[in-house]
């Protein structure tokens, strides 16, 4: 570990430790630590940025009111992201069923091809694009693809089948590769004169 690694862990730690005792000063410099890295969390689960501010303020509500569990071993910064996203998932238990949803007009997965979606993107582009999706899309998709999680442990945490939430994971795949797609279209549109010409002239 470097010196400048080891003042970082050393001030982290004093800092926690200080939220333990129930310090103020420790829960808001540690709060301005974390919140902007936390907050990109949240928005990935969120519709908008207003839902993502309510998961935050919540989350870290949860998380000053446990931290007394953590035992100073592993990430801290892995342990309050997983408060953040449960958070998420909290609130969207209370306010949506999160069943696949087979009244959407699928294309065809062929019509893609093979590269994900999400080397095509940037950050910022793939969040603006998640948040159109359903919740039922948004959460299964954040849950396998940036948490890591197995369908299998998707289903448990959501209270649904696996084969319900494999179903939700190609939809969302499909869904943003069609507004990869469309977007594309319209940043890219084909020059006047080109459609319909042949390759003879």
């Amino acid at each position: 570990m470097s010196v400048k690694a080891d003042i970082f862990l050393k001030t982290l730690n004093t800092l926690i430790q200080g939220c333990i005792d129930g310090d103020r000063h420790s829960q808001s410099r540690l709060y301005d630590l974390f919140a902007p890295s936390m907050f990109g969390v949240c928005l990935r689960y969120a519709a908008n940025r207003e839902e993502a501010e309510e998961i935050l303020q919540e989350g870290f509500l949860k998380a000053f009111e446990c931290i007394y569990q953590f035992r100073f071993a592993g990430s801290f910064e892995g342990w309050i992201r997983k408060i953040m996203v449960n958070s998420a998932l909290q609130k969207y238990r209370s306010r949506h069923h999160l069943h696949a949803i087979t009244n959407i007009e699928m294309p065809d997965p062929g019509y893609f091809g093979d590269e994900d979606v999400i080397a095509r993107l940037s950050v910022k582009e793939l969040l603006n694009i998640i948040q159109l999706l359903s919740p039922a899309y948004r959460i299964v998709f954040n849950l396998y693809v940036f948490e890591g999680m197995k369908h299998k442990e998707i289903a448990k945490q959501l209270g649904i089948s696996e084969g319900t939430s494999k179903s939700n994971l190609y939809d969302a795949r499909m869904i943003l590769q069609k507004l990869v797609n469309n977007n594309a279209k319209v940043a890219n549109p084909t020059p006047p004169g080109i459609v319909g010409q042949s390759l003879a002239n």
